[in-house]
């Protein structure tokens, strides 16, 4: 650790998850966007204007897909011939650059998440501990069964590396946060009971090396009320097995096949933002009008920032009603975590033996280390039902069979239902407000 230098003084800083925690304690929400540039004075101006923004923000520095995949020559190349990355190569910039993108923007009332999607992540977190960049996220497996054919194994033992290399902040005066990104495998058509059960898995992973500010990931679905029932789960869940842990809940706005209509984007986006709401999420991490066709703007980020702030303003204060263990997503939830939690007391071993015999299984993933023996569907109410559950320990909570069979095309229905109910939605709804109007001339 001696040659690791963080970017700051050594003594305690309130760190990401607190920041969270006290803006929570306020009654408020923090917006995030996915935000990242290859451009050091671009980046810079990203995390200038969503400080700026008319809302309770944190920044994001997005890596770019060469150092995701630990492909810096490529980053190299595309530095030294002027060409644009699809974010930015921490690990390729001179440190001093990171530092001057980052002073006089980040501090204690902004502070900075790195997000990159590495499966392999060594040479991030090693630039992270040198900076001192103490919040970042992933993990063993939300960042390597839907990103390439990295064998699992070689992924848990690296992610169990750096948490413990990680979790080493602490020595150095800083609160490491680590961010499960298991709530979001796959961005859609995985039932909700599964993301609850992986993010809290990945959760208690970084717990058992080290890590003792987390967050836990819910991306939202097909359903509103499912949703709900989803994150309550989530929360009770991490209420039983983290006790010792500050934690905060991330709801994600919907990471599948986005609206494409601004009015359809901005709805989707509003109904996030009342889901984080209404469940008791700290925090949530926007998309914007721009998704459905390219990378979005800062200007774009910014808009999405204020307008969840402005929902989540509008909003009553007071959250839903917790359904309770009477829901359908809790007892699965808890039966997949029951299941993988008796394969072995060793979190990284109990992932493993989970994937091999079949008790994690994720629909439609292709990734070597995945049985593929579940599938996914949607029910005449649009709530994200199992159609065949394989080896997964659920025989006792869900009754599949032939009925439930999928195909080509209700597959191809599935993936473009929110879209299509968005964009629809939108459409009706300026169709209503033009009539209305009409009528008051």
């Amino acid at each position: 650790m001696t040659a690791l230098v963080p970017n700051r003084p050594c003594h305690t800083q309130p760190g990401f998850g607190a920041f969270v925690r006290a803006r929570a304690d306020a009654g408020a929400l923090v917006v995030q966007p996915r935000m990242g540039f290859s451009d050091p004075t671009r980046m810079r101006a990203g995390l200038a204007a969503t400080k700026a923004a008319r809302a309770h923000t944190s920044g994001t520095l997005t890596l770019d897909s060469y150092t995701r995949v630990g492909d810096l020559a490529s980053v190299e190349h595309a530095l030294r011939e002027n060409l644009p990355l699809n974010g930015y190569p921490i690990a390729s910039h001179p440190d001093s650059t990171t530092r001057a993108v980052l002073a006089g923007v980040q501090d204690t009332d902004f502070p900075v998440q790195v997000r990159h999607g590495s499966s392999l992540p060594w040479h991030i977190f090693r630039k992270l501990i040198t900076l001192g960049l103490d919040a970042t996220e992933g993990g063993p497996v939300s960042y390597c069964l839907p990103y390439g054919r990295t064998p699992l194994a070689e992924s848990v033992a690296a992610w169990r590396q750096c948490t413990e290399l990680f979790s080493h902040l602490r020595d150095l005066g800083a609160e490491p946060h680590l961010e499960t990104f298991g709530g979001c495998m796959m961005g859609q058509l995985c039932p909700p009971s599964q993301l609850v059960a992986l993010s809290v898995l990945e959760a208690l992973f970084f717990r058992a090396y080290g890590c003792r500010s987390i967050s836990v990931s819910y991306a939202q679905q097909t359903h509103a009320g499912q949703d709900t029932e989803a994150v309550f789960a989530l929360r009770r869940l991490c209420q039983a097995l983290l006790p010792d842990v500050d934690w905060h809940t991330v709801v994600y706005t919907y990471m599948g096949a986005y609206p494409v209509t601004e009015a359809g984007a901005y709805r989707l986006l509003g109904h996030a933002t009342e889901l984080a709401l209404r469940t008791g999420a700290e925090r949530l991490i926007v998309k914007t009008v721009a998704e459905s066709r390219r990378i979005p703007t800062v200007a774009e980020n910014v808009a999405a920032l204020e307008f969840a702030a402005r929902t989540a303003e509008a909003c009553p204060t007071t959250t839903a009603r917790d359904p309770g263990t009477d829901s359908q997503t809790y007892a699965e939830a808890l039966a997949l975590i029951d299941g993988v939690l008796n394969l072995h007391s060793d979190p990284a071993r109990a992932l493993l033996l989970a994937f091999e015999r079949g008790y994690l299984d994720i629909p439609y993933c292709v990734h070597p280390d995945n049985r593929g023996r579940t599938r996914s569907r949607l029910d005449e109410e649009g709530r994200l039902c199992w159609a065949e559950t394989g080896a997964l320990p659920l025989a006792h909570l869900v009754r599949t069979g032939r009925r439930h069979e999928v195909t080509a095309a209700g597959l191809l229905a599935d993936l473009s239902y929110v879209r299509r109910k968005f964009d629809r939605e939108a459409r009706a709804d300026r169709a209503a407000a033009a009539v209305a109007g009409s009528h008051t001339r």
